[in-house]
């Protein structure tokens, strides 16, 4: 899924700068070409000590938001494009399952615990349908703390208060046709509160002023007022807070923004990566320790304040900043059979109630 962040930061160096591959290694090293969403990001040195570590050259190709980089992926599955895909997350999996573009991998990653699963049903390893995870977390509201400090207005205790004239023109989404945040908070309430009464409280949400564009940077840093705009709650990410501590200029020590967990409104989204199917047979050992690379605990590390995500690996330590990054007690997910079968109609749905 498409996020994310604060894309005018520099993350900060904590591993030590290796030399720089030289140009004979370059030119002779056997390719990888790895698929992801445009906000793959991890910092480059543990890339090139992959490279290096693994003898490959890596080619990555960034696709656009996780639903069109899956689209390539089965457009291209006659000729493949990539040798391992990054970025297939639980709404997308029953897609790359039924097109038949993923090859299952048995390495080790594959068989140990995961914090997180791909569907409901995984088991322990969390792995689906050949794709193993990598990091979770969850699409919910965001609010500006300042703000409603000083209106004096108290936060919604569930998404129904958001219906009340109180809180008129204060929330901005993303639309789910065209966003990955909008499409996971749209599955929450429909998870969480039933589907009719779901579409219900979104037409009561159309009553009440919700503002709807199109994806996640628009809505955060264009309409939300800790950027300048009017709506005090936007659809985000848990992790947020942690980022708005982590990029800001000033030392801070508590985050200008919060979480707000409600009914309904809060996804757990798990991202992973698996083999491509029909992918070059010279570069599928290459592949294999590619997955095993993103479930290192240098990875699993790094990945926290680039791609502010949680890390599925047992045992590997939460980033400092992390601790502003609240988790929920519940979240509201369809199971995968519902979100395959049902998803596009939800949307035009959703569309109908909300901007016909």
């Amino acid at each position: 899924m498409q996020r994310r962040y604060f894309s005018t930061a520099l993350v900060s160096a904590a591993i030590a700068a290796l030399a720089a591959t030289p140009a004979v290694f370059a030119q002779t090293a056997q390719p990888l070409r790895v698929l992801t969403h445009s906000s793959f990001d991890l910092p480059k040195e543990l890339l090139a000590q992959f490279e290096k570590e693994a003898g490959v050259k890596l080619e990555i190709v960034k696709a656009g938001d996780a639903g069109e980089m899956l689209n390539k992926l089965i457009l291209t599955r006659a000729n493949p494009i990539a040798d391992v895909v990054y970025g297939i997350d639980n709404t997308l999996l029953p897609r790359a399952a039924k097109a038949g573009v993923i090859q299952a991998y048995a390495g080790p990653a594959s068989q140990r615990a995961a914090a997180a699963a791909m569907a409901a049903n995984a088991g322990k390893t969390g792995v689906a349908s050949g794709v193993v995870p990598v990091d979770f977390g969850y699409v919910n509201l965001n609010i500006d703390k300042a703000w409603f400090a000083q209106k004096g207005l108290a936060l919604p205790a569930t998404l129904a208060d958001l219906a009340q004239p109180a809180y008129k023109d204060l929330l901005v989404v993303q639309n789910p046709a065209t966003s990955s945040p909008g499409q996971a908070f749209m599955l929450a309430t429909i998870a969480g509160l039933g589907e009719k009464a779901a579409f219900d409280w979104w037409a009561a949400m159309r009553s009440n002023g919700v503002k709807v564009v199109k994806g996640w940077t628009e809505a955060y840093y264009t309409e939300f007022t800790r950027n300048g705009g009017t709506r005090p709650i936007v659809v985000s990410y848990a992790s947020s807070p942690a980022a708005e501590v982590f990029y800001s200029k000033e030392k801070i020590s508590e985050s200008p923004t919060a979480n707000l967990f409600l009914k309904g409104g809060v996804f757990r989204q798990t991202e992973g990566v698996a083999l491509v199917k029909g992918g070059n047979p010279a570069a599928q050992a290459a592949a294999g320790r590619f997955i095993e690379f993103l479930r290192s605990g240098p990875v699993q590390q790094g990945l926290q304040t680039t791609m502010w995500m949680f890390p599925v690996e047992p045992g590997v330590a939460r980033a400092e900043v992390m601790q502003h990054a609240t988790e929920p007690r519940a979240f509201d997910n369809p199971d995968a059979a519902q979100m395959g079968q049902q998803s596009k109609a939800w949307q035009q749905r959703w569309i109908q109630v909300v901007l016909k």
